[in-house]
């Protein structure tokens, strides 16, 4: 490690192959946590290259738990978190949204690092087992539309990091990897970033892959459409710049998509949401969010006319019943 941290320090970077022999021993336990942690901190202060990102994407996807979730047209709504914006947890609400709406999705999360209340925080709270059996996870797509891939279970990577990733409780590089690395391999992918070099970095891996995608970043600094500013996307049709105006929308106050300041808080914020009883900013931000994934999965479609399946799928409740099934 101190080479490698050497390397870091003389502002040199690696090659695809290299990242993902690093990556590999951090896994292998052959580094101590004040390695890791320092080797973490370096990237917190100089910018990833692809090469770095890919070789880093590479080996959690060869090293992780398979799924064995074949056979479904699966979709993953997944943030890198590290925005800083503390916003209550749209994308997991999206996702019970999109499969309300009828489409099967498998939804990677894990615990809050930079951020109080991540996905598992919230899913764990409100009564959600985490579960890497096969069985089980088919039975949630097929009975829920959904199931929820807590990381740990499935990253062997992370689950040794985390610890570490507590402790520094800053953004690291491995909030850029989570939505790269879901396990089930979706066909097609919403990932919302917090940095337009990002986003682009992201664009470039992805059009190497055979899968459907829409990155976007809201150019105020969110990992997902805020209904706060202006939002880039990158999909397999190219970049776009989409306004609020040509959306139909006018500019919220920031204050009114915070999240809760404790889990509970969180949760409440979740739960009404789904119920029906969240607020006017609250629902359009949600369903904003989750008609750009319908509109990944059928990108012939409007935006108007995904945004309609989505309030459709809330309204009547359908998104509600979907999380009820798979908590229970």
């Amino acid at each position: 490690m101190k080479k490698i941290l050497n390397h870091l320090f003389e502002q040199k970077t690696f090659n695809k192959t290299e990242a993902k022999e690093i990556l590999t021993d951090m896994t292998l336990g052959k580094f101590n946590a004040s390695q890791m942690a320092a080797f973490m901190a370096v990237y917190c202060m100089r910018n990833i290259t692809v090469d770095e990102l890919e070789g880093f994407r590479d080996a959690m996807l060869e090293l992780c738990n398979p799924t064995h979730l074949e056979g479904y047209d699966l979709i993953d709504l997944c943030g890198t978190g590290g925005d800083g914006k503390d916003t209550f947890n749209i994308s997991t609400l999206a996702s019970f949204v999109v499969s309300g709406a009828g489409y099967k999705v498998a939804k990677h999360g894990n615990y809050g690092v930079s951020s109080g209340c991540g996905s598992s925080n919230v899913m764990e709270y409100l009564g959600y087992k985490f579960t890497n059996d096969t069985g089980m996870l088919r039975f949630n797509i097929e009975n829920a539309g959904i199931c929820f891939l807590h990381a740990p279970l499935f990253h062997p990577a992370m689950k040794t990091v985390a610890p570490i990733r507590k402790e520094l409780g800053v953004k690291t590089f491995f909030n850029m990897l989570g939505p790269m690395v879901n396990p089930s391999k979706p066909k097609y992918q919403m990932v919302g970033v917090f940095s337009l070099e990002l986003a682009r970095l992201f664009a470039y891996l992805y059009q190497k892959e055979n899968k459907k995608y829409t990155i976007l970043h809201a150019l105020e600094g969110y990992d997902e459409i805020s209904l706060t500013c202006d939002f880039k996307t990158y999909t397999n049709k190219g970049e776009h710049l989409h306004s609020l105006a040509s959306l139909g929308f006018q500019k919220i106050d920031p204050k009114s998509i915070s999240g809760g300041n404790t889990v509970p808080e969180s949760a409440g914020i979740f739960k009404s949401v789904l119920k029906g009883e969240g607020t006017i900013e609250q629902n359009n931000v949600v369903l904003c969010n989750a008609a750009m994934a319908i509109n990944t999965i059928k990108p012939e479609n409007s935006f108007a006319d995904c945004f309609s399946e989505a309030e459709e799928s809330l309204l009547s409740k359908r998104a509600l019943k979907s999380f009820e099934k798979l908590i229970t």
